[in-house]
């Protein structure tokens, strides 16, 4: 089993392995369009209510999907769960190698089609999806799926779903009553800082699921190179969650800006106290979510708190289009994704033998 896993033996694994090489530059591919189309999510709604600068808010969700990469530093057992038991490889590390770069290629193809019309999309179901696809090239058919781990994933969609929906509207009828008296200046001042709060504590958890996961792919390559088929109870290096924190960043300069108005702005035109909601109602579900152990997409749930914001002030606040293109996307994503991770398995097994 690899431990203690510095960066000058990570840099030489790469070198010795042309494919870890090609699956390294795919998760950090993958880690540059999560920060593009997943981690502005966390500060959509702070920064289309003018709470803080786009910069500053870019800055501060790098700072804590860090600190909540940090926080979940063992890498979990579900992270390389999720990888060996959505499919069936039957030891062949060299077709889980073949899977994972197939998997990691769908997500950037899907992923940056999606940014370009502003569609915020999940690269965890992108990511299940292409892995899927990518057995069914290897396996020749359905054998290479276990039924019982995907149907696993539908519940968390559906749950995640339904939850993000229903305590964004709790949560923002109760502000509503609780501040109908107040002065209105008073209770912006305060939202205004409390919203701030609630969007770091998004992007916390943002880190804490999906930077995690990914670098959980990245450690599963180095150990598929040298015949281990898992990752489980490994601590993730400081230099690779740095790394991880850096390039998500990256991406979410790049081109954040164009989902926080779809997301912050397009969808619902949210006053402070809303956008407080919004962030708050995301952040528990994601920590319950996490804490049950049902994988759920982060960008799911912080949309359809923001639709239950919506509804709560008045169902006509919601723009139906930009929802309508958001579920499109979404349900597109695991065909779309399967469908890309099949062809490039089929190409890779061309050019690999």
């Amino acid at each position: 089993m690899l431990e203690n896993i510095t960066f000058s033996y990570f840099a030489e694994q790469v070198v010795s392995h042309p494919a870890l090489l090609i699956a390294v530059l795919l998760t950090l591919g993958v880690i540059l369009v999560n920060g593009w189309t997943d981690a502005p999510n966390a500060i959509a709604t702070c920064v289309s209510t003018r709470c803080i600068d786009v910069d500053k808010a870019i800055i501060m969700a790098a700072a804590c999907n860090f600190l909540g990469v940090l926080i979940m530093s063992l890498v979990n057992s579900k992270v390389a769960m999720t990888i060996k038991n959505m499919v069936n490889f039957g030891g062949d590390t060299d077709s889980a190698m073949i899977a994972l770069c197939a998997a990691m290629t769908a997500i950037v193809i899907w992923a940056i089609g999606a940014w370009a019309f502003g569609i915020p999309t999940s690269e965890s179901h992108a990511l299940i999806a292409g892995l899927t696809g990518a057995a069914i090239a290897l396996q020749g058919g359905l054998d290479g799926v276990n039924p019982s781990e995907w149907i696993k994933v539908i519940y968390g969609l559906v749950l995640s779903t339904v939850l993000g929906f229903a305590v964004g509207f709790v949560v923002c009828k109760l502000l509503a009553v609780i501040c109908y008296r107040f002065d209105r200046r008073k209770t912006n001042a305060f939202f205004s800082k409390a919203q701030v709060a609630g969007s770091a504590a998004v992007a916390f958890m943002h880190g804490a699921q999906d930077g995690q996961k990914f670098l959980g792919v990245l450690l599963l390559g180095l150990f598929l190179v040298n015949g281990q088929s898992s990752a489980e109870n490994v601590m993730i290096p400081i230099w690779m969650m740095i790394l991880c924190s850096v390039v998500m960043g990256l991406g979410t300069s790049i081109g954040g800006k164009k989902i926080i108005k779809s997301v912050g702005m397009d969808m619902v035109k949210l006053e402070k106290y809303q956008g407080f909601a919004a962030d708050l109602s995301a952040a528990l579900c994601i920590l319950l979510s996490t804490v049950c152990g049902i994988p759920v997409s982060t960008t799911h749930v912080k949309t359809t708190a923001i639709m239950g914001v919506g509804a709560e002030k008045r169902a006509s606040a919601i723009n139906l289009k930009v929802v309508r293109d958001m579920v499109l996307a979404w349900v597109l994503t695991f065909p779309g994704c399967g469908v890309i991770g099949y062809g490039m398995a089929k190409l890779l097994i061309v050019w690999l033998g």
